[in-house]
């Protein structure tokens, strides 16, 4: 299983991954921080993207996606990290440390983290 940031998820939904993430992702199920839809929901509102949550491809690709929770847990979590971010970005990384899962991401911030566990070919 990986975790995708939500660039990689709306790369994903755009069809604009590199070769390289579209290698790692075939063969894995896909996992979120449950952040990434208020991610993609405020980038839609500033018009930054073009899609929104309803977007059809969207909704076909969340419907095989593990989606994990903002709880406790996941804040307690944010302690660990080795970088700041903007809380979204550290959400989605607490996420891959507390459920053990390899982070998808072309963050420079994160892909500095020592601790975050990282997708690897």
């Amino acid at each position: 299983m990986l975790n995708l940031d939500t660039h990689i998820l709306i790369h994903a939904v755009q069809g604009t991954l590199t070769h390289h993430e579209e290698k790692l992702l075939s063969n894995q199920q896909w996992s979120l921080c449950s952040m990434v839809f208020w991610e993609i929901a405020k980038l839609a509102e500033k018009g930054r993207i073009k899609l929104d949550l309803n977007h059809p491809e969207l909704l076909r690709l969340l419907s095989h996606v593990q989606v994990w929770p903002i709880d406790r847990d996941l804040c307690l979590t944010l302690g660990k990290l080795d970088f700041k971010s903007d809380p979204a970005d550290e959400l989605i990384a607490a996420s891959s440390i507390l459920y053990n899962i390899p982070l998808v991401t072309r963050d420079k911030t994160i892909l500095k983290s020592k601790v975050v566990p990282f997708a690897k070919i």
